[in-house]
């Protein structure tokens, strides 16, 4: 294979498209047949390399100073001028490929993939994409530029979870109602925003030939495996599998908090009223116990974080300017993960920095696969690798490896688990939501779409007292930016928790084991379909009440051990 290439991403760095075309045209005119098939892959492959990372460290900095305008020029020079129209070339060299008619095993999935990319493929969504990129990067700004007055300082978003946690009710719910009018104050900036965001996918959908966005949706994701039909029965079996777990947690916060109802402001505080968890003074100790809880999971998972620290490949404190929530991205030419997230000194951030790492890990074993294509996966796959992480850390947070005292580190294994019980019936809402606001024939309306997220979350969200706050109850979805940037990106999370909740079931009995099927499930990469990947790691796609009831069992059970050992050492 004779295509020059750059040597690497910085020729990409300030790159236009017309910068980059010439590459893709000279693999569309090169001669292809099969004996040349692979060299023609690893070219094009490299090219993908140097151009993802070139695109990734933009976003790396541009959601790091979401107020720099040098940044956000670059980051939309990638997002909004170079991928629709990479993706466009790419299409076109997919159709070389299954022209071809060659195959082999590893890549299946890729294939299977690139037809279905070829099938709904039109010309003239692409610079509907490319305004959608452009609508994502306003969302960013909005929202990352968000912050409040908390006694004459400011304070961003991020910055009021510890708040939450105090101990005096008021100052909780003074920082709930903060945070929440802060995105209320932009309510109509981002109702409008999401207007067009709703216009041009109804449009992507139409152009493609589907009858609305949802079944584009899950064509393009490349949701092979399952359904909508599956997806909604998840919704039922939620309802009622997990949902009544949800609510006897819930009563029972109300009855340790001694309150006559349970607010909104009333869910992340220690429903005993001990002192918040503080698991670390500053970025340096955060980093190096996850390095050492990391180690006791696995020693090479250890050095693979070891890796990140070393290679300065994490970004984690909150400041003001920086973008909200938290992601793993991927440096494909180094073969490198990077994390990025908005630490502000509580428990949350340990499990978003060890959820991340599942990221990293994921991206470490699966790494010597030989093409870019092979080392991802779909999102369900690449949760089960973080959520899995979150549990298969968990016994590994106490001292002197962790960052708890021994009965800390039960209240935050006891809050964890307890998150995941609440975070389901979340999740099933935030998608029952996306699937309305795309079905319905409704979506484009801003007052009917805050109608059925209130709606929704009724159903799913039980045992919390909201009235009079409605208006705060509809913030909420507002400040969900998978809505906005990622639609349909939500229901992997829920698909993912109940893998991960049978590796920790096994995990109770042999870690070892689990940890080893864990890694041997990552390396595979994209080589395999998604229910053997789960298999591999020894678990399976769940969308049925009876085995959403077994593991919540099985975590209410875990539930009351751990309650039972802290009330005998306050005993």
């Amino acid at each position: 294979m004779t295509i020059q290439l750059p040597d690497s991403p910085e020729a990409f760095a300030n790159a236009r498209w017309e910068d980059v075309a010439p590459y893709y045209r000279a693999l569309q005119d090169a001669p292809l047949d099969v004996p040349r098939v692979e060299a023609w892959l690893g070219a094009w492959s490299r090219l993908e390399e140097m151009l993802g990372e070139a695109a990734a460290l933009s976003m790396v900095a541009y959601t790091g100073d979401t107020a720099d305008p040098a940044k956000e020029e670059a980051y939309l020079r990638f997002s909004s001028e170079i991928y629709p129209k990479a993706d466009e070339a790419s299409v076109g060299l997919a159709r070389r490929l299954l022209d071809l008619g060659w195959s082999r095993d590893d890549l299946a999935v890729l294939l299977a993939e690139f037809r279905t990319d070829a099938e709904i493929f039109r010309a003239a969504n692409v610079p509907r994409f490319a305004e959608l990129e452009e609508l994502a990067a306003r969302y960013q700004k909005i929202t990352g530029g968000l912050s409040v007055d908390w006694d004459g300082e400011r304070k961003t978003i991020p910055q009021l979870q510890p708040l939450l946690k105090s101990q005096d009710r008021l100052v909780r719910e003074r920082a709930f109602r903060a945070g929440a009018e802060a995105f209320l104050a932009v309510r109509g900036e981002l109702a409008g925003l999401f207007d067009r965001m709703y216009a041009l996918r109804v449009d992507v959908a139409r152009e493609a030939g589907f009858e609305n966005f949802e079944e584009y949706a899950f064509r393009s994701k490349h949701r092979f495996d399952y359904t909508p039909e599956d997806v909604r029965r998840f919704h039922t079996a939620v309802e009622r599998a997990v949902v009544p777990v949800a609510e006897r947690l819930l009563e029972d916060r109300k009855r340790r908090l001694g309150v006559d109802t349970l607010r909104p402001w009333d869910l992340a505080v220690d429903p005993d009223n001990r002192p918040a968890l503080e698991p670390f003074r500053d970025t340096p100790e955060f980093v190096s116990r996850a390095r050492a809880i990391f180690e006791r999971v696995d020693p090479e998972l250890g050095r693979q974080f070891g890796t990140m620290a070393n290679e300065g490949l994490l970004d984690l404190e909150s400041r003001p300017g920086k973008a909200p929530g938290g992601y793993c991205t991927k440096f494909p030419f180094r073969r490198r993960p990077f994390v990025f997230m908005n630490a502000v000194g509580v428990p949350d951030d340990v499990n978003t920095l060890v959820h991340e790492a599942g990221h990293c890990f994921h991206a470490f074993l699966a790494a010597p696969q030989p093409f870019i294509w092979q080392r991802g996966t779909g999102s369900e796959a690449a949760e089960l690798a973080s959520m899995a992480m979150e549990l298969l850390a968990a016994p590994h947070l106490a001292r002197p490896t962790g960052y708890y005292e021994p009965d800390d580190a039960r209240r935050a294994q006891l809050e964890h688990l307890e998150d995941i019980v609440l975070g389901l019936p979340h999740i099933a809402s935030v998608d029952a939501f996306q699937s309305w606001i795309y079905a319905s024939g409704e979506g484009d309306d801003a007052a009917a779409r805050d109608r059925a997220w209130l709606e929704i979350r009724t159903r799913f969200e039980r045992g919390v007292d909201w009235s009079g706050l409605e208006r705060e109850r509809v913030a909420r979805w507002y400040r969900q930016l998978h809505i906005f940037e990622l639609p349909f990106y939500y229901i992997e999370y829920g698909i993912a928790q109940l893998g991960a909740l049978q590796l920790w079931r096994d995990s109770l009995t042999d870690p070892a084991g689990t940890v080893a099927r864990y890694k041997r499930a990552l390396a595979l990469g994209g080589t395999r379909p998604l229910p053997e990947i789960y298999q591999a790691a020894g678990a399976q796609l769940l969308f049925d009440a009876e085995g959403m009831a077994e593991l919540m069992s099985l975590v209410e059970r875990r539930v009351e051990e751990l309650r039972g050992e802290l009330a005998e050492t306050v005993g």
